[in-house]
């Protein structure tokens, strides 16, 4: 059974990653076609080369309204609908103390690290949402177990906290019309990079690898595929009662922390 068949969907953060492997679950799951959404226009030229029509792409950012209704109006124009949006893109905030930024990066950092992971997914969502609402259409948003939890610097964790706020107050808010919910992986070994205003000068730019089987109770390696069937479900009419609620795809880390075993 196909669960996605005749869905059209808009992601961001597409061409890495999570976002990545989303694109080719839901292609498996028989969508008509995906907005692939993302920064580095190498990524998406990846993904046409792929995936041909099934998969139309813009190259832009997720903190720029217009960008964001260029995918919603090539969805139309090319697929003739939308019925969900997954806002995934994301930055880190390289682990910085609060005792160890300066100016630039108290304000600027700050400024990046929550116009993406924050701005992004509400500006998606406002782009979105007539389209949505057409067709009882949905929202799924990449939210972390730092929507929960301490464990990475203080911006980050207050990013993906704002995140959760943002994905229940938004599931209020678009009812009934559009549900919305959200899924928070556990570290991943992804290319997640970090805020490019929260890297020292000099500083190796390829992004770090993140997670481990030491990180979480199952000792496992989680890997983009071990998230996708949270998404799919989400995605689907399998989830028709749920809105405001978050998948968990931790291993278990809101159990306990690794480092307290």
């Amino acid at each position: 059974m196909q669960w996605l068949e005749n869905k059209v969907i808009f992601i961001t953060g597409a061409g890495e990653g999570i976002g990545k492997t989303l694109v080719s679950r839901f292609i498996e799951e028989g969508v008509v076609g995906i907005v692939a959404f993302d920064l580095i226009e190498d990524r998406l030229t990846a993904l046409r080369d792929t995936y041909g029509d099934r998969v139309a792409t813009v190259c832009g950012d997720v903190r720029n309204l217009d960008d964001n209704r260029k995918a919603v109006d090539l969805a139309i124009s090319t697929y003739g609908r939308l019925d969900v949006f997954v806002g995934n893109a994301g930055v880190r905030d390289g682990r910085k103390r609060l005792e160890d930024m300066g100016e630039h990066e108290l304000t600027t950092g700050f400024d990046d690290v929550f116009g993406i992971n924050v701005k992004g997914y509400m500006i998606g969502t406002a782009a979105a949402r007539e389209e949505l609402a057409k067709n009882k259409g949905c929202v799924v948003l990449t939210l972390s177990t730092s929507s929960f939890y301490v464990g990475s610097g203080p911006i980050y964790t207050a990013s993906k906290h704002a995140a959760l706020g943002l994905m229940r107050a938004l599931a209020h808010e678009l009812a009934p019309d559009i549900r919305v919910n959200g899924v928070a992986p556990s570290g991943t070994p992804t290319s997640f990079a970090d805020a490019e205003s929260l890297l020292e000068p000099g500083a190796d730019r390829t992004p770090a690898r993140s997670g481990g089987p030491h990180t979480n109770i199952l000792e496992r390696q989680t890997e983009p595929e071990d998230h996708a069937a949270a998404y799919v479900l989400l995605a689907s009419n399998q989830s028709a009662v749920m809105t405001g609620a978050v998948i968990n795809t931790d291993a278990g880390r809101g159990i306990t922390l690794a480092s307290q075993r």
